[in-house]
């Protein structure tokens, strides 16, 4: 088969075959809005979510010191009998305009993730590293740079769910920053469906949540004939919830996220099936692979156009009985596949 030159090829080929261990990402939030102006949801995609195999040990903690107090998250405090922490000492999610090119001198492993404390990707965070310090981003942009600029020692990003497949953005921002794997976090998705304190699932009429999570439950939040509603981050729709203190109103997030933000439990594992989100870790050096173990190795390269070339170029790896464990393509965006001139008469290139 013949293979565009602009293509590139990701293929994550196994040198040996275990993992190198396990590790966790959401947009900015509109925390304060009017519920009920929120129009009916309408079906579309992205989710979080994996059990780590087990605790990287690449990096190991200092002497823990004490941690920097976290930013006001700028949201009015609602005080009811199910919260049993303050809402505004959550940490201030950074954004990409927020980041400065100084390091926290904290001693413990700074793990950044997107989303807000209580997200699935926070949860492979501390997968990965049990004792680390999560520093929650506003957007995948903002985690990679906050590994660039020393601000963190990790990112912990997703790249594949097994139900809504690659996450290709990330795919591309690999590209786009010197960064390098280290590791891998498979976390097992526990969509749960919480609400205020002192309610059932009966007495709900709206759901909140990141739209793949909504879509993930299609069958449970059907039967229940719930409205849902988009919103940027599962976790962050439990915070709404709890925010708004909307009695009326659930969300589906993680069991961490109902715990964090004082909501109850109504029923868990509520997806239509089970699926598995793998995350990758990423810092600024690589891990140098040793001999005591296998190792995954996540290989990029680009191939010129021409009849058979991909053929070839997988064929190196098959000769030397190498396995390869997933491959993506993704364009070269700045280089067109076929250039053509004003009669549109012209040849590709």
């Amino acid at each position: 088969m013949a293979l565009k030159a602009d293509t590139i090829i990701f293929g994550c080929g196994v040198l040996s075959s275990p993992d190198l261990g396990t590790r966790p990402c959401f947009a900015g939030l509109n925390f304060r809005r009017d519920l009920k102006k929120l129009s009916k949801w309408e079906c579309s995609c992205v989710v979080l979510g994996q059990r780590a195999i087990t605790p990287v040990d690449d990096e190991k903690p200092l002497k823990p010191s004490t941690a920097a107090e976290p930013q006001s998250s700028g949201i009015e405090r609602i005080e009811h009998p199910g919260f049993h922490r303050d809402l505004n000492s959550l940490p201030k999610p950074l954004s990409a305009s927020d980041l400065s090119p100084s390091r926290n001198g904290g001693s413990k492993v700074r793990v950044a993730y997107q989303g807000v404390a209580g997200s699935y990707s926070e949860d492979a965070a501390l997968k990965a590293y049990p004792n680390c310090e999560t520093v929650p981003c506003e957007g995948f942009e903002a985690a990679f740079k906050a590994v660039e600029l020393w601000l963190v020692d990790r990112a912990v990003i997703p790249i594949e769910n097994s139900v809504a497949g690659s996450i290709h953005r990330n795919y591309d921002l690999l590209l786009r920053h010197r960064l390098h794997i280290v590791g891998e976090v498979q976390l097992d998705v526990n969509h749960c469906l919480m609400g205020f304190p002192g309610i059932r699932k009966e007495d709900l009429k709206r759901v909140l949540s990141h739209p793949q999570a909504l879509d993930q439950c299609e069958k449970s939040l059907s039967k229940l004939g719930l409205i849902r509603i988009n919103v940027d981050d599962a976790a962050g729709a439990a915070l709404i919830v709890a925010s708004e203190g909307e009695r009326d109103t659930g969300a589906v997030a993680s069991a961490r996220a109902a715990t964090i933000y004082g909501l109850n439990i109504l029923e868990e594992r509520i997806q239509d099936e089970d699926n598995v989100t793998r995350f990758m870790i990423l810092a600024r050096e690589p891990i140098i692979p040793g001999i005591d173990r296998p190792y995954k190795t996540s290989i990029v390269f680009s191939l010129e156009e021409g009849p058979g070339v991909l053929f070839k170029a997988l064929a190196a790896f098959a000769l030397r009985n190498i396995n390869l464990t997933k491959i993506e393509s993704r364009p070269q965006r700045k280089r067109p596949l076929r250039i053509v001139d004003d009669s549109n008469k012209g040849s590709p290139k």
